[in-house]
């Protein structure tokens, strides 16, 4: 197929490709995503054979549609759309083993050359690619079971319910055939283009659809998006489930909004807000400023940190990391080689008590016990009890810890995997939890790069989430490139409704120069910034793609701002009367006829008049008209939606309203609106006055005769 598109373009091949004339009968449809998606049979057998003639249908195991047919490709029509196999022949591929190749062809390993992690295959999806009808218990066994599995070298799936049915969605991870171990990509090559799309048109173009289209496109890739493109329900379904798992965020963009809102800015911080802060903020009775998170660093940050279905080679930023003290180094090494090697840890503060009783999750009854039983005037800070409480209760399986070494330095990381308990049998420390190390060093680590502030004495507390840097920590403990984004990261789309009613300087302020394609982290000039507020290093995944919406009647794209023109790309939508009559043909309704009336005749009057009076921006779209299917509907519309709008295009000039309607000065012939002359007041004369006045006023009652049926 490459070779022919050389052809096609430049005549290479002529030798081979020239001699088959125009192709006649027999397409096949390319797996890639190309500009031409199908090719003619015979040449493509031809170029691979080297012959410069073969038949081209299915009559001989060997005619160029049999060959690839029989290889899992799709023979079709020059329309793309499948052409069945004669059932007479018994040498072609039929059932469950063609359903096999072609899921192979169309979906796996497009997949693979893009380096995703994982793909989705609908039962349904690949039904209509094959063309085939009622077949999808037989298509759904075949994707379920073994012998497609060591076909294209993947493990068991997952799958939706119900399971058969058009609608089940069965999810493979892709990995090679060895243990199952994940594919691995060069990052260069493998990280995905970023889009910066910008749709704009007037309101009621189907902006905010295309956009929920357009995201859900870019997250599962275009082939298995396809599918969903018309049908509405099936694609908002769609949506739904991946803003869900956070690969989708939406926000509206409005005069106020700022840098603040959109990256990060400081926020007060009082009371419980201020737990975990190591210099005991918490109780104090004032707030303190921290730095929040806008929606584009969280969403940012999500991309750059996703990993597919690889291994994840990632620490879990939501979890809370304490600092243990095992012992001094050199006089207590003893204590802490035991901790290191034994996967453990040990505090010696709590006495000889057993606090293993489930009360004991309470820091008020850990007090207690203590004042009963060991010091009755100790208060809530004693180390006895504060210590005890952060190891034994406030310290989670799950969390992770990480074992000091002096105030300046760390010498392991690890993750708590087992409850407090109580080890009567110790020659030191009773107070024990296991921990599984995720790395140790003797020689240890500097502590200033992933936590800014000395570390305390204390032997056990709960480090300020605010002051970790978690990259920096992730380079030690995980792998030196670990911040870099991986190449099975999944894409993220953010939705920046109405782009152009924000300031845009102010909002994306520094950060509009890592919007660019190849300013991206992982591209050829990957450009970072240190942010104002939290003092951290960012950049923008590859892997983070930024649809914006802009409705051409509150500001023209004109005046939108340059910066932001040249890295984006614009997409023009207009009033799409095609759009109008699909959507009513698919609740059985016609555009050109609901009940008397052709809405394509009417949108398009009202736009032609809209455009002579005002301009094309201020157009009314189809998707206001999409929704009705009765006259009452429309009427509907009509009052509350459309004359408003107009009337506010014209600023509440009725007179140019009326003209649009095409109902003149709206005393004879009226149809939408009516009006009636306004007597001067005594004392003065119309000429006085300007001249006529008349009041303007909305039917009752519409009548659609200009645009009957």
């Amino acid at each position: 197929m490459d070779a022919f598109d050389r052809f096609r373009e430049s005549g290479e091949h002529r030798e081979v490709f020239g001699g088959f004339g125009d192709p006649r009968d027999y397409w096949v449809r390319s797996t890639r995503d190309r500009a031409n998606r199908v090719y003619p049979t015979k040449p493509l057998i031809g170029f691979i054979l080297k012959k410069k003639e073969l038949n081209g249908g299915w009559g001989q195991k060997s005619d160029a549609a049999a060959r690839l047919h029989n290889s899992g490709f799709i023979i079709v029509g020059e329309d793309d759309k499948p052409v069945p196999p004669p059932e007479r022949y018994a040498h072609l591929v039929r059932d469950a083993d063609r359903v096999r190749l072609c899921a192979l062809n169309y979906f796996i390993e497009p997949a693979r050359e893009r380096g995703a992690s994982e793909v989705p295959i609908r039962a349904g999806d690949l039904a209509a690619a094959i063309g085939l009808q009622d077949a999808f218990p037989n298509i759904c066994q075949a994707l379920g079971g073994e012998k497609f599995q060591q076909l294209a070298q993947v493990p068991p799936p997952t799958h939706t319910e119900p399971n058969p049915s058009s609608s089940t969605i069965f999810t493979f991870k892709l990995a090679s055939a060895e243990g199952h171990e994940p594919m691995t990509f060069e990052p260069m090559t493998a990280m995905p283009t970023a889009t910066n799309l910008i749709l704009y048109g007037p309101p009621g173009t189907g902006k905010t659809y295309a956009t929920a289209w357009e995201a859900v496109r870019l997250c599962l890739g275009g082939n298995v998006a396809a599918p969903l493109r018309h049908d509405r329900d099936a694609l908002m379904t769609e949506y739904r489930r991946l803003a869900g798992e956070g690969r989708i965020e939406f926000v509206t963009f409005h005069q106020s909004f700022s840098y603040e809102d959109f990256v990060e800015g400081l926020r007060p911080t009082t009371g419980s807000e201020q737990e975990g802060d190591d210099e005991g903020a918490g109780t104090s009775g004032g707030f303190s400023l921290k730095p929040h998170a806008g929606v584009f660093k969280i969403i940012s940050e999500r991309a750059r940190l996703d990993t597919g279905d690889a291994p994840a080679k990632r620490l879990d930023r939501s979890r809370p990391i304490y600092k243990i003290a095992l012992g001094q180094r050199g006089s207590q090494e003893s204590r802490i080689r035991e901790g290191l090697d034994g996967g453990l840890i040990h505090l010696g503060w709590g006495g000889d008590i057993d606090w293993s009783d489930e009360r004991f999750d309470d820091f008020e009854e850990i007090r207690k016990a203590w004042n009963d039983q060991k010091d009755p005037d100790a208060s809530g800070k004693d180390p006895n009890i504060e210590m005890l409480f952060a190891f034994r209760s406030g310290l989670q399986v799950g969390d992770y810890v990480v074992i000091s070494d002096g105030r300046d330095s760390y010498r392991a990381f690890g993750r708590v995997s087992g409850e407090y308990y109580f080890d009567a049998d110790a020659d030191f420390h009773p107070h024990r939890r296991s921990v599984e190390w995720i790395w140790r060093d003797d020689n240890g680590a500097e502590r200033a790069p992933f936590y800014a502030r000395n570390f305390r004495r204390q032997s056990a507390y709960r480090l300020d989430p605010n002051r970790i840097d978690w990259d920096a920590l992730e380079s030690v403990v995980i792998d030196p490139n670990a911040e870099r984004p991986v190449a099975s990261a999944r894409s993220h789309v953010l939705i920046i409704d109405e782009i152009n009613r924000a300031n845009i300087s102010k909002v994306f302020g520094e950060l509009i120069t890592l919007l660019e394609i190849d300013k991206r982290l992982g591209c050829e000039n990957e450009v970072r910034v240190r942010l104002p507020y939290s003092g951290t290093s960012f950049g923008v995944p590859a892997n983070l793609h930024i649809i914006g919406t802009m409705n051409t009647a509150d500001r023209s794209i004109a005046l939108l701002d340059t910066a932001l023109r040249r890295r984006f790309t614009f997409r023009e939508l207009m009033p799409d009367l095609e759009e109008l009559r699909r959507a009513l043909a698919a609740r059985r309704l016609d555009a050109a006829n609901l009940d008397g009336v052709d809405l394509c005749k009417l949108l398009r009057t009202l736009n032609e008049r809209i455009e002579y009076l005002f301009d094309r921006e201020h157009q009314i779209g189809h998707a206001y008209f999409t929704g009705c299917t009765t006259r009452a509907d429309l009427d509907d519309v009509m009052r509350h939606k459309v004359i408003p709008l107009l009337a506010e295009y014209f600023y509440e000039d009725w007179s140019k309203v009326a003209a649009v309607l095409g109902d003149g000065d709206g005393a004879n012939g009226s149809r939408f609106l009516e009006s009636r002359r306004l007597a001067a007041p005594a004392g003065f004369a119309d000429d006085d006055l300007g001249g006529d006045k008349r009041r303007w006023s909305v039917k009752t009652s519409f009548d659609f005769s200009d645009f009957a049926a």
